[in-house]
């Protein structure tokens, strides 16, 4: 595995894609430190540090925190991060399954260029009601930000300078940090390695991750000085479950059935076509994260949103409360990422056009006869595999806040534990990777999941698909990986015990 990295550095065109990559990421992190201009930083960031972050309780300012890469507490010129643009695929995406002239134009010669304009045009739609709708709560902090007050009586106002000028150059100054982040992703996708908006989202999410270890190391370790400090064996303990987290995250993302397809023969003239063997992939977290994020947001913000209408509602405030409370929490957040992951499925999986598609080309399922049947066949397998990762989904989705509650840890700690961001790593590493390895044994070397260098070696199975072990020594990949870190980790907090 150690040598394929170094192999990595040895092929002239990879070796420039990812210093291409490496050097528009640091791009992004520096945008992520600049502020808007007329406003004091040092003021939400010392909310997020005293107020936010402490909190048990996931808000939407953590989860805007933690997809910026710290950006929203910096009030930084990439405050909005890439979001508005990956609410515009989404909308577009959907639009696309519902509305016959969109699906017809995706399906046409250059019509995916089009619906790309139109979402790049979404984006800067979004990017300005969202850019306006901040502005505005940095303008006036204390209607969204609760317990600033506090925080602005002893280190001044947010904001400085005119507030006309102020919102109009903050609208301004986050569309246009929007869309710069918009074309470096895209720039990455092009020339750099690895797919660009998700490694951008990946940056940020892992740049948190320090933040994070310092915030549950003060929890977990608060009388260090006085030799009170917690157990080294619960400190391994709650490691291990993090990597058990991950390595059940990689096992389910890589899991899919393979449904047989026969290519029927046909002779044509001197030659003969078709006759071979192929499989269907059928992915059993099929949906990805985006349960996970529909699930997120329609639930922080109808809290959010309940708090910020009807502020002196004694029955707002105890809806609020009772959404925070363990048991309805669970029942609730966990039924809509269930019911999401059926939705996106049924949004995004069109048995029939597949159907279609192989009947037309001359391929069949063996015992399943073409057209309708095979339609219906493909339907009733995708809702039995959607089930089992419509549970897994929602188990990891409800893993922080019972990891926040239990070990009462924050949880800006607690986040990684599961939920989105940690599917959003594990999806975009083993992306990155398989790029990076077709580069490898492009080149006849050795890949990360794979021996490039044995001859007569078939990188197919039986089917004609990839090889059968590929996801078994993915898994082995990362949890190698996984266990040096671990392991760095440990000996470091005992050291200082």
């Amino acid at each position: 595995m150690f040598s394929a990295f170094v192999n990595c550095f040895k092929i002239p065109e990879l070796r420039q894609r990812i210093i291409f990559t490496l050097s528009l990421l640091v791009v992004v992190r520096l945008g992520a430190a600049i502020p808007v201009p007329g406003i004091n930083p040092a003021v939400l960031g010392e909310y997020f540090a005293t107020v936010v972050n402490p909190t048990k309780e996931g808000n939407i300012f953590q989860m805007v925190n933690l997809f910026s890469g710290g950006a929203f507490k910096n009030c930084a010129i990439f405050s909005l991060t890439i979001m508005p643009y990956i609410s515009a695929s989404i909308i577009m995406q959907l639009a696309t399954g519902v509305i016959p002239s969109l699906s017809k134009l995706a399906r046409e010669e250059g019509g995916r260029q089009k619906i790309t304009q139109i979402t790049r045009v979404g984006t800067l739609v979004l990017c300005l009601v969202q850019g306006s709708f901040l502005a505005t709560a940095f303008l006036n902090p204390t209607q969204l930000f609760p317990g600033i007050q506090e925080v602005m009586a002893t280190m001044g106002p947010l904001v400085v300078g005119n507030e006309g000028l102020f919102v109009f150059t903050t609208i301004i100054t986050l569309t246009a940090g929007t869309m710069l982040l918009m074309w470096l992703g895209e720039q990455i996708t092009d020339r750099g390695i690895g797919n660009g908006i998700s490694l951008i989202i990946t940056v940020g999410i892992v740049a948190e991750l320090p933040s994070a270890l310092v915030a549950g190391w003060q929890v977990f370790n608060p009388g260090a000085e006085a030799g009170q400090g917690i157990s080294p064996v619960v400190i391994v303990l709650l490691i291990a479950f993090l990597f058990a987290v991950v390595a059940g995250a990689v096992a389910i993302t890589q899991a899919m059935r393979r449904v047989p397809v026969q290519y029927a023969r046909q002779v044509r003239g001197n030659k003969v076509y078709g006759g071979q063997s192929s499989y269907l992939p059928l992915k059993v977290n099929y949906a990805g994260v985006m349960p996970i994020i529909f699930a997120s947001m329609i639930f922080v913000f109808l809290g959010t949103m309940t708090t910020f209408v009807f502020k002196n509602s004694e029955g707002a405030s105890r809806f609020v409360s009772a959404l925070n409370d363990g048991t309805l929490y669970y029942l609730v957040y966990g039924g809509m990422v269930f019911f999401f992951s059926y939705f996106w499925v049924a949004m995004v999986f069109n048995p029939t056009q597949i159907a279609d598609d192989m009947k037309r080309n001359g391929g069949f399922v063996p015992g399943v006869r073409p057209g309708d049947p095979t339609a219906r066949f493909l339907d009733t397998a995708m809702t039995r595999l959607t089930f089992a990762g419509a549970g897994f989904l929602t188990i990891l989705a409800i893993l922080p806040m019972m990891v926040s509650r239990m070990l009462e840890v924050p949880m800006i700690t607690a986040q990684f534990f599961g939920g989105t961001g940690l599917l959003i790593i594990v999806g975009v590493m083993l992306d990155t990777m398989r790029q990076m390895e077709t580069h490898l044994l492009q080149r006849h070397y050795d890949g990360f999941l794979k021996k490039g260098k044995i001859r007569g070696r078939s990188s197919m199975g039986p089917t004609g698909g990839a090889a059968t072990d590929t996801g078994d020594k993915t898994v082995w990949l990362i949890a190698l990986v996984a266990v040096i870190i671990i392991g760095g980790v440990v000996t470091s907090i005992i050291r200082s015990m």
